[in-house]
C-alpha cells in the first residue's frame, strides 16, 4: 500500500470523516445536481422556441438578487452553525430571524427594480430589441418569485447549519418537478394547458417557487425545527447582538453584491460579441452548472462541520477537518474536470442546436469550464473555511476584489482593446483570476486567522 509523506498525510481524512461528509454533502449535491439538470431541461424547452438568450438575459436579475441574498443567508448561517455546535437554540432562532429579515429586504428591493426598470436593465446586457422585448415579457412575471425563492434559500441554509440536508433536497425535488411539468405544459400547450410560450415558462417558475417556500414553512413548524419559533423568538433581537452579527454579515453581502455585479458585467463584455456568442455561453453555462453539485456539496459540508467545531471551541479539530477538505477537494477537482472534458460534445448535443458556430462555441465553453470548476473547487473550500470563522472581510477581498481587480479588467481589455472575437478564448484567459485566488487564499487559510469561536462574542447578548 502506497504511503504518503507526512506533509501530505494531514490532508487525507479517515473513513469516519468521509462518511460524515457524504451524509451532509450528498443530499445537497443531489439537490444541486437535480436543480441544474432541471435548468438544462428548461433551457432545452426554451431553445425549442428560440428564446435561450431572452431567458438567460432576464435571469441575470434573479441571479444577481440570489447572489446578494446568498451573502445575507451565509452570514446568518455562520451563527446558526456555531450556535448549533454550542447547543444554543435560542440564539439559533434569532440568527435565523436575522437572516430572514435581511434576505427579505434584498429580494423585495430587486423585485421593485425589475418591476419599474426591467426594460432598462435588459438594455444594459444586450442591444437586440427583439431579445429585450421577450426578456421583459418573461421578467414581468418571474420577478414575483424572487421573495419566495430567497426565503427558500434561507430555509436551506438553516437545515445545512443543523446538518439535516435531506429536508431541503426532498422539498427541492418536489418544486423542481412541478417546474418542469408546468414548463412542458405551459410552453407548448400540453396536458390541456394553454400554450403560452415564454410567459408559460415564467408562470411555471413562479408556481414552483411559491410551492417550495410553502412546503418549507409548513414542514419547519409541523416538525418543530430548532431554528423556528414564535415571532418574538426569531425577530426580537437586541441591538448589540444584531450589530455584532451584522458586522460579520455585511462584508459577505457587499462581496456578493460586487461579485454579482461583476458577473453581470462579464455578460456585458461577452454580449458585445453577438447573439451567437451569447447562445454558446448560456448553453455552456447551463451544462457547467450541472457539475456544480460537487462543489456545492463539499462547500456546504465544510461550512457546517467547521462551524460546529468552532462553536464548540475545538479549534484544533476545526483546523484538522479543514485540511481534510483541502485534500478531498483536490481529488474531486480532478475527477470533475476529466468528466466534463470527456462529455462536453454529448451534453451540448442534447440542446438540439442547429447553428454549427453556436455548437462549436458551446463545446469550447464547456471545456474551459472544466478548468474553471477545478480551480473553483479549491477557492470555494477556502471561502467556506474563512466564512465559518467569520473572516468575512478578507473573503470579500478574495472573492469580489480579485474579480474586479483581475477578471473584469482582463475581459474588457481582451474584447475591447485586443478585439478578440472568440468567446471561448476570452473566457479561458479570464480564468487567471481563479489562479490568483488559489495562491492568496491558501496563504490566508494556512495562517489560521479564521479559527474563531464566534458564540463567545454574543452568548450573553441575546
Amino acid at each position: 500500500m502506497l504511503k504518503l509523506p507526512m506533509t501530505l498525510r494531514k490532508y487525507v481524512g479517515p473513513k469516519e470523516f468521509i462518511s460524515k461528509v457524504m451524509w451532509i454533502a450528498v443530499p445537497l449535491a443531489l439537490q444541486q445536481l437535480l436543480n441544474s439538470a432541471m435548468g438544462v431541461v428548461d433551457s432545452i424547452m426554451v431553445a425549442r422556441i428560440n428564446q435561450v438568450t431572452a431567458v438567460g438575459t432576464a435571469a441575470q436579475i434573479e441571479i444577481l438578487m440570489m447572489t446578494i441574498g446568498y451573502g445575507a443567508a451565509a452570514g446568518a448561517g455562520i451563527y446558526m452553525a456555531q450556535f448549533y455546535g454550542a447547543k444554543d437554540h435560542a440564539n439559533q432562532r434569532r440568527s435565523f430571524g436575522f437572516g430572514v429579515m435581511l434576505i427579505s429586504l434584498i429580494s423585495i428591493a430587486w423585485m421593485l427594480a425589475a418591476y419599474f426598470f426591467g426594460s432598462a436593465l435588459m438594455r444594459f446586457y444586450i442591444k437586440d430589441t427583439a431579445v429585450i422585448t421577450a426578456s421583459v415579457s418573461y421578467l414581468s412575471i418571474v420577478l414575483f418569485s424572487y421573495l419566495p425563492g430567497a426565503l427558500t434559500m434561507m430555509f436551506s441554509f438553516a437545515y445545512r447549519s443543523i446538518q439535516k440536508t435531506i429536508v431541503p433536497m426532498v422539498i427541492g425535488i418536489i418544486a423542481m418537478t412541478i417546474n418542469v411539468i408546468l414548463n412542458y405544459g405551459l410552453i407548448f400547450g400540453n396536458f390541456g394547458l394553454p400554450q403560452l410560450g415564454l410567459q408559460g415558462a415564467a408562470i411555471a417558475t413562479l408556481i414552483a417557487s411559491l410551492t417550495g417556500f410553502t412546503i418549507h414553512l409548513i414542514y419547519a413548524y409541523a416538525s418543530k425545527q430548532s431554528f423556528v419559533g414564535t415571532f418574538k423568538e426569531m425577530f426580537y433581537i437586541k441591538k448589540v447582538m444584531f450589530n455584532k452579527m451584522f458586522r460579520r454579515t455585511y462584508p459577505l453581502i457587499i462581496n456578493e453584491f460586487f461579485f454579482g455585479i461583476g458577473g453581470t458585467l462579464y455578460i456585458r463584455a461577452f454580449g458585445s460579441l453577438g447573439t451567437k456568442a451569447m447562445d454558446s455561453y448560456y448553453v455552456g453555462t447551463q451544462i457547467a452548472n450541472v457539475f456544480m453539485f460537487v462543489i456545492m456539496g463539499i462547500n456546504n459540508a465544510n461550512s457546517s462541520m467547521l462551524g460546529a467545531e468552532l462553536g464548540k471551541g475545538d479549534l484544533p479539530e476545526a483546523r484538522k477537518k479543514g485540511n481534510y477538505f483541502i485534500g478531498l477537494g483536490f481529488v474531486m477537482s480532478i475527477i470533475t474536470s476529466v468528466t466534463i472534458l470527456s462529455s462536453a460534445r454529448f451534453l451540448v448535443g442534447l440542446f438540439g442546436l442547429s447553428d454549427p458556430e453556436v455548437i462549436r462555441g458551446a463545446i469550447l465553453i464547456v471545456q474551459v469550464f472544466s478548468l474553471r470548476l477545478s480551480l473553483r473547487m479549491f477557492n470555494v473550500i477556502i471561502f467556506s473555511s474563512l466564512r465559518a470563522g467569520g473572516d468575512s472581510r478578507f473573503l470579500a477581498f478574495l472573492d469580489a476584489g480579485i474579480l474586479w481587480m483581475v477578471g473584469l479588467p482582463l475581459a474588457f481589455i481582451l474584447v475591447g482593446v485586443f478585439n478578440i472575437q472568440n468567446i471561448a478564448l476570452v473566457f479561458l484567459l479570464v480564468q487567471s483570476e481563479q489562479l490568483v485566488r488559489v495562491v492568496i487564499g491558501m496563504k490566508r487559510y494556512s495562517q489560521g486567522t479564521w479559527l474563531k469561536n464566534l458564540t463567545q462574542e454574543i452568548a450573553l447578548e441575546g
